[in-house]
């Protein structure tokens, strides 16, 4: 059996496909850098996202 911790993450809200252009030799790095860990490249940018969220919030700056 397989048990997995959701680590805040909450599998049941709805997801939102999006497209990025960034530089071609960082993302080539950053995906290598990210499967050498066991991360997903994807979630590593939502958590930047939350980061940067909550850093305003805490800041008093209107989110």
């Amino acid at each position: 059996m397989l048990t997995f911790a959701s680590l805040g993450v909450n599998f049941n809200m709805p997801t939102k496909n999006i497209t990025l252009k960034v530089d071609t030799e960082l993302y080539d790095k950053y995906r290598d850098h990210c499967k050498k860990e066991g991360w997903v490249v994807s979630r590593q940018f939502e958590k930047l996202m939350e980061s940067h969220l909550e850093k305003n919030t805490k800041e008093g700056k209107n989110v």
